[in-house]
């Protein structure tokens, strides 16, 4: 599924055909993702957007006026999740509508931000509060890249913990976007083994962890995001991170640092890959 560094590749590349531009439209073909599609998108008729960003795996668009100006304060706000297969695109007015194309943005530069959702676990919302006090935003942990996480973050939270350390960095509670994917490859830079018991690591460790997380999550983002399955970027085209994957995917391969063959084991119900030689 797409994880942060696709999202975040999503934002940037949508952000330059939306900000500051007015929604004249919007068609809703499937109102039925992984919950209903808000009814209310039909008040962000006129609407323009004046700010984007994301937050954990949700794109925020925020817009003004339109028939929005009506209600509260005349700002709103859309949430999108991109579930397990979804993407956005621009697209021209005239490009013709595939199947698993939902919902359709249309803008008053003349194109179309496109919603394409093949397994529908994605979900596209409308809210006048902000943000942070939806209930999908309200209790998310930090953002990896910002200062306010880091090692000593992880490690009081681990304190007392037998959870093992890759299902901890995944807990969005505690620290938000790191995915199946990032966890694996920030504890083999770490050099941290990812079963082991949360409680066990020391601050020294989870300084490494934090900074191994900030460096994988940075360099996938810079790289366009990882291609696996279904990822596509606004342009249709996939991200490039998976060709530097050290350990993800790589079950029987040789570890790239010292040749031991990557071992694969089901941490949390999810595929865990690691070099038992690097990660102790």
């Amino acid at each position: 599924m797409p994880e942060l560094p696709e999202v975040e590749t999503t934002l940037r590349g949508v952000e330059p055909h939306l900000k500051d531009q007015c929604i004249k439209s919007i068609s809703i073909f499937q109102p039925q993702l992984r919950w209903p599609v808000s009814k209310q998108l039909s008040s962000l008729k006129g609407a323009k957007v004046t700010v984007l960003k994301r937050r954990a795996k949700y794109l925020l668009i925020e817009v003004t006026g339109g028939t929005i100006a009506e209600k509260k304060a005349g700002t709103a706000h859309i949430i999108i999740h991109l579930g397990m297969s979804g993407s956005l695109r621009i697209v021209d007015a005239k490009t013709l509508r595939e199947k698993h194309d939902h919902i359709d943005f249309f803008l008053s530069t003349g194109k179309i931000m496109r919603y394409h959702d093949p397994r529908r676990f994605g979900a596209v919302l409308w809210t006048d509060l902000p943000p942070a006090q939806h209930e999908l935003l309200s209790k998310l942990g930090p953002e990896p890249l910002d200062n306010t996480f880091d090692g000593a973050h992880l490690f009081k939270a681990s304190r007392n913990r037998k959870v093992a350390v890759k299902n901890l960095i995944m807990d969005g509670h505690i620290v938000v976007g790191v995915g199946n994917i990032y966890a694996s490859e920030a504890l083999f830079l770490a050099k941290v083994r990812p079963g082991v018991a949360a409680g066990r690591i020391s601050a020294k460790k989870y300084a490494a962890i934090a900074d191994a997380i900030k460096n994988v999550l940075s360099n996938a983002i810079a790289m366009g995001g990882t291609t696996l399955r279904d990822f596509v970027n606004t342009e249709g085209k996939p991200g490039y991170f998976q060709q530097t994957l050290n350990v993800y995917g790589r079950k029987n391969e040789a570890c790239n640092l010292c040749g031991t063959t990557i071992q694969m084991k089901v941490i949390g119900q999810r595929s865990t890959f690691y070099c038992p030689t690097c990660q102790r």
